[in-house]
């Protein structure tokens, strides 16, 4: 029903940037939220950032000040731009989007297959 493309992973050195993007595609009758999410090895994954379709925002502490959240409503597109990137940012990084893909339907969650970022020191 709701189908996600993601892009903008791989491999960059400490301090450096990343952009990733989303695309949701399919049957969309209404987006709530786009976000990215994250998971390193041995670790529960975790909220990095959230935009809601009222373009309200929350960033994870841990990325504040870093990392940048951005929406294209017209493109059901979500941004998220890495900079001052650390090793310890490195994770599957993965797109989630809060949809109703027809006004019948109910609000379900929809996952992407995640990006890979890598970090080096």
């Amino acid at each position: 029903q709701v189908q996600l493309v993601e892009s903008g992973g791989g491999l960059v050195q400490d301090g450096g940037s990343l952009r990733l993007s989303c695309a949701a595609s399919g049957s969309i009758y209404r987006i709530i939220a786009m976000g990215w999410y994250r998971q390193s090895p041995g670790k529960w994954r975790e909220l990095v950032a959230i935009i809601t379709g009222d373009s309200l925002t929350n960033i994870a502490d841990s990325v504040k000040g870093r990392f940048t959240i951005s929406g294209d409503n017209a493109k059901n597109t979500v941004y998220l731009q890495m900079n001052s990137l650390k090793p310890e940012d490195t994770a599957v990084y993965y797109c989630k989007v809060d949809a109703q893909p027809k006004i019948t339907d109910r609000v379900d969650g929809y996952w992407g297959q995640g990006t890979q970022v890598t970090v080096s020191s």
